[in-house]
């Protein structure tokens, strides 16, 4: 698993983490995360959603065994990599490298879930009781942080990957999404 080291450029606020170092917080990302609280949508199309639930359902299976969590993940993982134009296989590979779609991960830094997110955002953005073990939350912010990366980064989805594992200028963490995301999301 790698976790999601935050290890942002910026001058704003310090917030400390679980393992007790401290990391500067963008605070342009901060006011995204709080508006991505309180956005809501989904797919536009019930085919489509029944096309793409099944068929990435069915390359779920091994991680996930249970078809109702399954589902329950691609469906959130749908709906929140559409609301920040990420393409939602993108977000799979993510989860499939960070955390093998365990829901309820904890790396060595502390970072927790799907999308392995650092609890100090939690207290960061006002919502230190939300729960970064529910599906939705967690990749409400995984999805926000990854955007706002490929965003900073003018579409270079490397470099924004990098970004989001904290080990920009390396491509180890790239590679492995973006292999995961051709030998199985993508995969036809």
């Amino acid at each position: 698993m790698f976790a999601i080291c935050l290890l942002i450029a910026s001058s704003s606020a310090v917030a400390e983490t679980s393992s007790s170092y401290r990391t500067k917080v963008d605070a342009k990302l901060k006011d995204l995360l709080i508006e991505a609280i309180e956005d809501t949508s989904g797919f536009t199309d019930r085919f489509d959603a029944e096309v793409w639930l099944m068929d990435m359902s069915t390359r779920m299976t091994k991680q996930v065994p249970n078809p109702q969590e399954r589902l329950e993940i691609l469906k959130h993982v749908h709906q929140e990599a559409s609301r920040v134009n990420l393409q939602p296989e993108l977000v799979l590979s993510v989860i499939q490298v960070e955390s093998n779609f365990d829901q309820y991960a904890i790396s060595w830094v502390g970072a927790r879930g799907l999308m392995q997110i650092m609890p100090f955002w939690l207290k960061e953005i006002g919502h230190p009781k939300d729960n970064l073990f529910d599906i939705k939350t967690n990749l409400r912010f995984g999805c926000t942080i990854l955007s706002y990366y490929l965003n900073i980064e003018k579409g270079n989805l490397f470099r924004a990957l990098g970004r989001y594992n904290g080990s920009l200028g390396k491509a180890r963490y790239p590679k492995k999404v973006l292999k995961a995301m051709s030998n199985k999301w993508y995969k036809q």
